[in-house]
């Protein structure tokens, strides 16, 4: 067999691979059809609901139109797969941050090896199961008038019952994408979800450039232009890393001597992903989210305006407050996944230091100094990706990309890098298995 002697496998030796090797051929299999039906029961429709008039109310409330983006428009067509993997992935948001607080999760996480992850994975079921229930009960219970056909506790139970099961079962598909396919299952799905509305999007701004001249055409190539540049913008920042030399001492296994080797400690320019975004943008949209299940008239209903007209989608006010929420997410949420007190532990342990600055607290203070400065780029990137293509949209005028912005643009991104990367892994795997059997 020939292969590549680069580091990377080509183009060429990775579909040559997936075309070849049974085992990365099986994994794409599994994944491909595990995708294409989790798209399938989208359209499986649970009975006793007008979805034309449930699917108008979706468009014009922010709130179920951000997660109908993120759901390849399950939510609006009201299918049995409607809420997707979003009550798991809330339920592991939610166990992330109680990791941090509750000490015995975080004992899990950090000392019980393989033993503690899948408890904690349990108990992340568990919890995505409570979620999905609270979720598909209050959006039952809001659908019981006007949309329901025949509203009563019939409805309810059976509506609860067919949306858990669908979502319970999308979380076992991820999993199993996860541990059979390729790639992370929660993440592919949300990836798949959000290119399944991409064809419709794009077919509304070719429809409307055709409307609107050779001015609008120009104006949708120029938001298409930004969309192109965002995109190679966010591939830099998250490969971007902050290497930190570490040099590992001497030391003596019995005759050998091993001499002082020198590496280096990657901090990511982007710690936090794209869960800044996500976090910000559900506390921006949930004034309008709960605003539509408001009274229409009292002082409840004033005070939900008036909150609304401070939050105006791209007013000042807005923006600002966004830009805030992302900045403060990046910490905290850089804050649960990376600590310094541990990286220097660690080093301390392995004999490794960094040079010029002494083992224990003086360098956990330069890690932390380092991980600080490198957050408030990434969140000051963060900012410009979520702002910029919105405030494009607002002069252009072309609104047909609505609600298609930072948090896709991310979430596209930062999945296909680490698919491929994963394909790569497995290339290089079977590049090695075939040297060893030739």
């Amino acid at each position: 067999m020939v292969v590549s002697r680069d580091k990377n496998p080509t183009a060429q030796e990775t579909f040559r691979q997936m075309a070849q090797a049974a085992g990365l051929r099986g994994r794409l299999l599994i994944t491909i059809g595990l995708l294409i039906l989790v798209r399938l029961g989208i359209f499986i429709p649970i009975p006793g609901i007008d979805r034309v008039k449930f699917a108008g109310a979706v468009q014009n409330l922010p709130g179920l139109g951000f997660l109908d983006i993120f759901t390849g428009g399950g939510l609006s067509a009201l299918g049995i797969f409607a809420l997707g993997i979003l009550p798991y992935i809330n339920a592991s948001i939610i166990i992330q941050l109680l990791t941090a607080a509750i000490k015995p999760l975080e004992d899990l996480q950090k000392n019980e090896g393989e033993v503690g992850r899948r408890k904690i994975a349990q108990i992340t079921r568990y919890v995505a199961l409570f979620w999905c229930v609270a979720q598909t009960t209050a959006l039952t219970i809001s659908l019981l008038n006007p949309y329901a056909l025949n509203p009563g506790p019939g409805f309810v139970i059976q509506t609860v019952i067919a949306l858990t099961a669908g979502s319970m079962f999308v979380m076992w598909i991820s999993e199993v994408i996860t541990e059979r396919g390729i790639g992370n299952g929660a993440s592919l799905l949300i990836f798949v979800n959000i290119v399944a509305i991409l064809p419709t999007t794009l077919g509304q701004t070719i429809q409307f450039a055709q409307k609107g001249g050779q001015e609008t055409i120009a104006q949708v190539v120029l938001l298409l232009l930004v969309f192109l540049v965002m995109i190679i913008g966010i591939v830099f920042i998250q490969e971007g890393t902050r290497r930190i030399p570490i040099i590992s001492a001497k030391r003596q296994v019995g005759k050998r001597l091993y001499r002082e080797r020198t590496s280096y400690l990657p901090l990511r320019l982007n710690q936090s992903g794209v869960m800044p975004i996500i976090f910000a943008s559900s506390l921006l949209i949930l004034p309008s989210f709960l605003a539509g299940f408001a009274p229409q008239e009292g002082p409840v209903a004033q005070i939900f305006q008036q909150i609304l007209n401070f939050m105006r989608p791209g007013s000042l006010t807005s923006t600002i407050v966004y830009l805030a929420l992302i900045i403060f997410f990046s910490y905290f949420y850089t804050s649960l996944i990376t600590n310094p007190a541990d990286i220097s532990q660690n080093l301390k342990k392995m004999g490794a230091s960094i040079p010029g600055i002494r083992p224990g607290k003086a360098t956990t203070d330069y890690i932390d100094g380092v991980v600080n400065r490198l957050t408030l780029l990434g969140a000051i990137f963060l900012g410009i990706v979520a702002t910029v293509p919105t405030l494009v949209e607002n002069l252009t005028g072309v609104t047909t990309f609505r609600g298609f912005g930072a948090t896709s643009l991310l979430i596209l991104v930062g999945v296909a890098i680490d698919t491929a990367k994963q394909i790569q892994t497995y290339v290089i795997s079977q590049r090695y298995e075939g040297m060893v059997k030739d």
